[in-house]
């Protein structure tokens, strides 16, 4: 049963709410659309709130250094947090984002899209001699973290710990995090400093490429050539787009096959007609968000709802909640592999819109397109496990048969 909207408390969530929030976000929108938290914040669960929020970054900052102090104090995780693309605003994140903007180009994309393909065959050929595949480790995980571990240049026999890294690391920002949790993220943030700084000695010792470097071979000439980042903001923008640039995509996939298992009946219609598979994986994004709640704070004094707000009041928006709001999206719980429009947020709006959101959509298609070609009769073979996750939409496990 959900929570009473009046009693809802962001800070205190629970497993329950883990495994299926969306009870309790519908409760919210109708019930409690702007609600207070005993700590001064107000949790957003209306698209239309959220939406604006987003879209108005003159009025409602990305920045966390005075936000984030109180959680993390003068900690790395508070250093990667605050230093990182998507918690600054302009212009710190306009230079950032300017610098990766050449990697996500159209032909950047099309080099990416041979290898990402091969890849996805091969996986595919592995798991088809054992008839059967962890939809998560052996399939949604390996695809965008060979691609962006490509991306910056990391050795393949060296890019097992950083999934661990990188699960901790965003495990920070859960609204509930335990002291041990916290210890962790710290920790992993030291390691794979430590060890990006190996990889960029290694790099120069080797020699920076003049024609088709990688993220990190084009940040270290910048750099060195006196015009880029400074070295912390090389370390953290590089954990930030192996993390969010895999870690995210990861749950795309893997909650895209967790639900074709949970509505078989769009599995069928998808698989007689390919053509949907562009509107399928939009519809995945708006039903199971990866990021589920993002958040902002107000620079001035501000109205929302019909309620106005001081400045610096903290806003959590509820992205997993506005991409099930009926009053956007018709029968908003169907899922429904042919709705259009989507106007869904699963990649945020604004200036902070996913700068990868055209490669994760790219490696979807091709991990659905190959994996419903290939293995149209696929199954379930173990329940979805989801772990206490709140901010982000987590598959730890998810067995399936492929039934060639």
């Amino acid at each position: 049963m959900p929570q009473p909207a009046a009693k809802f408390v962001l800070a205190q969530a629970d497993a329950a709410f883990a495994k299926d929030p969306y009870p309790t976000y519908r409760h919210l929108r109708d019930s409690d659309p702007l609600c207070h938290q005993p700590d001064g914040s107000v949790f957003l669960s209306r698209y239309e709130h959220v939406r604006a929020v987003m879209t108005d970054a003159q009025r409602f900052s990305s920045d966390k250094r005075v936000d984030f102090l109180p959680k993390f104090g003068p900690s790395p995780l508070y250093e990667h947090h605050t230093t990182s693309l998507v918690f600054n605003d302009p212009p710190a994140h306009t230079r950032v984002r300017k610098l990766l903007s050449p990697f996500f180009s159209a032909q950047a994309m099309k080099r990416m899209e041979a290898g990402v393909s091969a890849n996805v065959d091969a996986l595919l050929d592995r798991a088809a001699e054992r008839g059967r595949i962890d939809a998560l480790s052996e399939f949604a995980l390996v695809i965008p973290l060979d691609l962006v571990c490509d991306l910056l240049g990391v050795p393949g026999q060296e890019r097992e710990p950083l999934r661990h890294w990188a699960s901790v690391i965003l495990g920070g920002l859960e609204p509930v995090r335990t002291p041990e949790q916290l210890a962790a993220g710290n920790q992993a943030v030291l390691d794979f400093k430590a060890y990006l700084r190996d990889l960029i000695a290694a790099k120069r010792r080797r020699g920076i490429p003049a024609d088709q470097p990688d993220v990190l071979d084009m940040l270290i000439r910048e750099h060195d050539g006196g015009s880029g980042l400074a070295e912390d903001e090389i370390l953290h923008n590089c954990i930030f787009m192996l993390n969010a640039g895999h870690d995210t995509t990861t749950s795309f996939i893997t909650n895209g096959i967790d639900l074709l298992l949970r509505f078989p009946d769009q599995k069928a219609r998808l698989v007689a007609d390919p053509a949907l598979l562009r509107t399928a994986i939009e519809e995945m994004l708006r039903f199971e968000s990866p990021l589920q709640i993002g958040n902002r704070k107000a620079l001035a004094e501000c109205e929302i709802g019909g309620e106005k707000f001081a400045a610096g009041t903290f806003f959590h928006l509820g992205i997993g909640s506005a991409d099930h709001d009926e009053r956007q999206f018709p029968d908003a719980e169907k899922f429904d592999v042919g709705r259009t429009p989507n106007r869904h947020i699963a990649f945020g709006h604004g200036i902070h819109t996913c700068a990868g959101n055209a490669v994760a959509r790219m490696e979807a298609t091709l991990a659905f397109g190959k994996l419903l070609a290939r293995f149209p009769n696929f199954e379930r073979a173990g329940p979805t496990v989801r772990p206490p996750r709140w901010r982000f939409r987590i598959i730890d496990e998810l067995q399936v048969a492929l039934n060639p």
